[in-house]
C-alpha cells in the first residue's frame, strides 16, 4: 500500500513537471497581452470582469473538458490527438468516406501541434528572458540573442534524451507552481476583495456589457489555456489519476492565486500593465525570477520539443510519413526517443519565429490560432468516439459535446481577427506538413496499386518454381513484402540472377494498427505454404518499436528456426519515376519521389542487422 501511495506521489510530481510547464508558464504573458491589447478599459470592473473570464475559461476548458471528458476517451490507455484520431476513425470503420475525411481533419490537427510545438518554446522562453527589460531597460537589445542561445543549448542536448534532466521537471515546476502561487497571496492580501472575481456574474456583466470587445480579447484571453492539450497528449505517460490530482491539488490553485494577484497589482498600480508578472516581484527578488522563469519555460518547450518526436513516430506508423531517422535516447524507457531530423528542423523554424516577431506580444498573436483549432477537432473527434464506440445517446453525446464545440468555436473565431498579424504561421507550418503527409499517402497508395497490378501470386508462383526446383542453399532467407501473398521483387530478382533458393524462405509483411500498442501474443501470424516457406504478418501498433528480427524470434516452435547468424534479409529498393498525366499532379509526384528517396532505409527502421540485408532495386513508374 505504502509502495502504491509512493508511485501515485511520483507520477503526480512528474505530471507537474511535463504535463503542465506549458499551461503553468502562461501567467508571464496572457493579461499582460489581455489589457496590453488596447481594447479593454482599465476600470476595475473590466479587472474584475477579466479575471472571472480567466477563472472560468480554465474552469470550463480544462478542469470539465480536459480533466473531466476528454481523459476518459483513452486508447489502450494511451492518449493525445493521434490516439483519439485512431479511436474515431476506428468507430465509423462501417463508414468509409466519413472514416476519410476524420482521418483528414484528425491529422491536419496533429500538423498544427508542430506550429504550436514551433511558437510555444519561442514565446515561453522569450516571455521570461523579457523578465530583464524589468530590471533595466538596458538590457533590452539582449532580449532576442540571449533567447536565440538557450533554445539553441536546448536543442542541442536533445540527442542524449531527457532521463536526466526530467528528474529535475518535477521539482523545479512545484518551486515555479509555489512561488507564482505565493506572489499572487503577497498582492491579493492587499486587495482581498479581488477574489470576489472567482464569482461568474462579473464575467457575465463584463460580457453583456460590451460583448464586442469581448469576442476580440478572447484571441489573448485562450493564452491562459495553451497547454490544455497536454493533459490528454502524456495520459500514456502518467495515468488519468495523478493528472488529474496535480491539476486540482497544484496548478490550478496556483494559477488562479497568481492571476488574481496580478489583478490586485493593477488595481493598485496600472502602470505594472507592461509587464504585470514580473512587475509582481519586489526587487531583489526580480533576477532569480526571471532565472526561475527560463527554467520553467525551458521545461515547458522540453514536453513539446519530446511531444513532437513521440507524434511524428507514430505518424510513420499510421503511414502518412516517410521513414525517419528515429534514435533511442534510454535503454530502460522506449518512450524517450530522439528524430533529428524533427529536432533541428522545429529549430531552425523556432529562430525564423523569433527573428520575425520579435517579442513575445507579437508571439501571441500567432499563438492562439493553432490551440483553438487543435482543441476545436478534439471535441469533434470526442463526438464521434462517445457516439460510435461507447454507443451513448444521440441527445447526451450532443449535450456533452456541443456546449465545448461553441466554447470553443467562440475562441476559434476570435483568434481569426489575428490572422494577418501572424496566426498564418502556426496555419502555414500546419499546411505545409499536411501537403506532406497527404502527398506521402496518396503516393503511397498509387505506388500500392502500381505494385498490385504487376504482382504474381506467391502460391502459384512456388508451385510452378518447384516443378523443377532451383539450388537450395543452407540458411534461411527473409523477404520483406508490403502485400502478403504476393511475389516479393527481390525473390524475382535473387532467382534471375543468383538461381538459388534458400533452406527456410519467410515472406514477411509488416502490418501498422491505429491502436498503440499489440501485445507480443498477437505480434505475429504464420502461415506455411510448403516447401519450407512460410507467409508471415507481424502487427504492430503506432507506439510500439517495429523490430522484424525479435518479432521472428516468436517462430520458434512452429516449425520454423531461425538462426541469426545464418539469416539473410532481402527488402526491394524501389526508384520512383513521375510520369505525365498520372493521378497526381505531377509536382506532387516528384514530391513524393523525393520524399520517397530520402526515407530512412527499411533496414535501419524495422531494426534489421546491417550484415546481413539485401536491398535488391528496381525502378516503378507512377
Amino acid at each position: 500500500m505504502q509502495q502504491q501511495k509512493s508511485s501515485l506521489a511520483a507520477l503526480t510530481l512528474g505530471a507537474i513537471g511535463v504535463v503542465y510547464g506549458d499551461i503553468g508558464t502562461s501567467v508571464l504573458y496572457a493579461v499582460k497581452e489581455v489589457f496590453g491589447s488596447g481594447h479593454v478599459e482599465f476600470t476595475p470592473d473590466n479587472i474584475y470582469g477579466i479575471l472571472s473570464i480567466f477563472f472560468w475559461t480554465l474552469t470550463i476548458i480544462v478542469s470539465l473538458k480536459y480533466v473531466s471528458l476528454v481523459l476518459r476517451a483513452d486508447n489502450n490507455g494511451e492518449g493525445g490527438l493521434v490516439a483519439m484520431l485512431a479511436l474515431a476513425s476506428q468507430s465509423v470503420k462501417d463508414r468509409p468516406k466519413l472514416r476519410r475525411v476524420l482521418l483528414v481533419v484528425g491529422i491536419f490537427g496533429t500538423c498544427l501541434f508542430y506550429g504550436d510545438g514551433v511558437i510555444t518554446p519561442a514565446i515561453s522562453v522569450l516571455s521570461a528572458v523579457e523578465g530583464l527589460e524589468v530590471i533595466s531597460p538596458a538590457f533590452t537589445k539582449y532580449v532576442v540573442p540571449l533567447t536565440l542561445v538557450i533554445l539553441f543549448c536546448l536543442f542541442a542536448v536533445q540527442k542524449h534524451g531527457t532521463s536526466g534532466i526530467g528528474k529535475l521537471f518535477g521539482p523545479i515546476t512545484v518551486v515555479w507552481f509555489i512561488s507564482i502561487a505565493l506572489l499572487g497571496l503577497y498582492h491579493i492580501a492587499t486587495e482581498p476583495m479581488i477574489l470576489w472575481a472567482i464569482s461568474p456574474h462579473h464575467a457575465i456583466r463584463f460580457i453583456w456589457n460590451d460583448p464586442g470587445t469581448t469576442f476580440i480579447i478572447l484571441g489573448a484571453v485562450v493564452l491562459c489555456v495553451t497547454g490544455g492539450e497536454a493533459l490528454y497528449a502524456d495520459m500514456g505517460h502518467f495515468g488519468k489519476k495523478p493528472i488529474r490530482i496535480a491539476w486540482f491539488a497544484v496548478v490550478m490553485p496556483a494559477l488562479t492565486l497568481n492571476y488574481f494577484g496580478q489583478g490586485a497589482l493593477l488595481l493598485n498600480n496600472p502602470d505594472a500593465v507592461k509587464n504585470p508578472f514580473f512587475n509582481m516581484a519586489p526587487d531583489w527578488m526580480l533576477l532569480p525570477l526571471v532565472i526561475l522563469a527560463t527554467a520553467a519555460t525551458v521545461i515547458a518547450s522540453q514536453a513539446l520539443i519530446s511531444g513532437a518526436f513521440s507524434v511524428t513516430k507514430q505518424v510513420i506508423q499510421l503511414g502518412f510519413l516517410p521513414r525517419l531517422q528515429v534514435l533511442h535516447t534510454s535503454v530502460r524507457d522506449t518512450g524517450q526517443i530522439y528524430i533529428p531530423f524533427v529536432n533541428w528542423g522545429l529549430f531552425v523554424a523556432i529562430v525564423l519565429a523569433v527573428a520575425l516577431f520579435k517579442s513575445s506580444s507579437n508571439l501571441a498573436a500567432a499563438y492562439g490560432i493553432a490551440v483553438c483549432t487543435d482543441m476545436l477537432i478534439t471535441t469533434v473527434l470526442t463526438f464521434f468516439v462517445i457516439r460510435y464506440s461507447w454507443k451513448y445517446p444521440l441527445w447526451l453525446c450532443l449535450g456533452a459535446t456541443s456546449f465545448f464545440f461553441v466554447v470553443d468555436l467562440a475562441f476559434w473565431a476570435s483568434n481569426l481577427l489575428k490572422l494577418f498579424e501572424g496566426g498564418w504561421f502556426p496555419l502555414a507550418i500546419g499546411a505545409l506538413i499536411l501537403l506532406l503527409m497527404l502527398t506521402w499517402r496518396d503516393g503511397r497508395e498509387l505506388l500500392s496499386n502500381k505494385l498490385r497490378d504487376d504482382a504474381i501470386d506467391l502460391r502459384s508462383f512456388l508451385d510452378s518454381v518447384f516443378t523443377a526446383p532451383p539450388a537450395r542453399v543452407s540458411g534461411t532467407a527473409v523477404f520483406l513484402t508490403a502485400d502478403p501473398g504476393v511475389v516479393p521483387n527481390a525473390l524475382l530478382h535473387n532467382l534471375k540472377h543468383n538461381k538459388v533458393l534458400h533452406a527456410q524462405n519467410l515472406f514477411v509483411t509488416v502490418r501498422n494498427h491505429e491502436v498503440p500498442w499489440i501485445g507480443l501474443d498477437k505480434r505475429i501470424e504464420s502461415e506455411s505454404l510448403g516447401h519450407d516457406c512460410w507467409q508471415v504478418t507481424i502487427h504492430y501498433g503506432f507506439k510500439n518499436d517495429p523490430d522484424v528480427p525479435l518479432a521472428l524470434s516468436l517462430m520458434h516452435g512452429r516449425g520454423c528456426d531461425l538462426e541469426p547468424m545464418n539469416t539473410s534479409y532481402f527488402l526491394s529498393r524501389d526508384s520512383i519515376v513521375p510520369t505525365v498525366n498520372g493521378e497526381m499532379a505531377q509536382w506532387r509526384e516528384k514530391l513524393f519521389a523525393q520524399m520517397h528517396l530520402n526515407a530512412s532505409a527499411a533496414a535501419d527502421f524495422l531494426k534489421l542487422p546491417s550484415n546481413s540485408v539485401v536491398e535488391l532495386g528496381s525502378k516503378i513508374e507512377i
